[in-house]
């Protein structure tokens, strides 16, 4: 039996797909993280004229966290418009890693599946903060 995404992640998600901004690609998506705390945040894409100035909607949550005060994401959704489960870009896959555990669940949801899996499978042998010597 395929495991079913938590609703309210995924609510949240597709709440911030709709508000996408996506006028040269026309694919949206959306991201929702449920941190340390429970709380839940939101990231949608962004494009610009200026392709290389776009932001993913992984990272766009990302960083709406640390601005809210979190550094600790217990759990990860994205979804977006592909026929199976959406993939993060690999940009993404290592920002979420800072603040991830590498084994916590990560939604992947398109329109016709779902996919749970975790950064430790779609980052294998990552550069993660453990790997800076400190010096100490």
């Amino acid at each position: 039996m395929a495991e079913t995404p938590p609703q309210d992640l995924l609510h949240a998600a597709r709440e911030a797909q709709a508000k996408a901004y996506v006028p040269y690609s026309h694919f949206p998506v959306g991201a929702a993280l449920r941190l340390a705390d429970g709380r839940i945040v939101q990231g949608c894409n962004v494009e610009n004229a200026s392709y290389g100035l776009s932001m993913c909607a992984e990272r766009n949550a990302s960083f709406a966290a640390v601005t809210s005060g979190a550094t600790s994401f217990r759990e990860v959704l994205v979804v977006g418009e592909t026929a199976g489960p959406i993939a993060p870009c690999g940009a993404c896959r290592q920002v979420l890693l800072e603040f991830t555990d590498p084994a916590a669940p990560v939604w992947l949801v398109g329109r016709d599946g779902t996919l749970r899996t975790s950064l430790a499978e779609l980052l294998p042998h990552a550069f993660s903060p453990r790997d800076l010597d400190s010096g100490e």
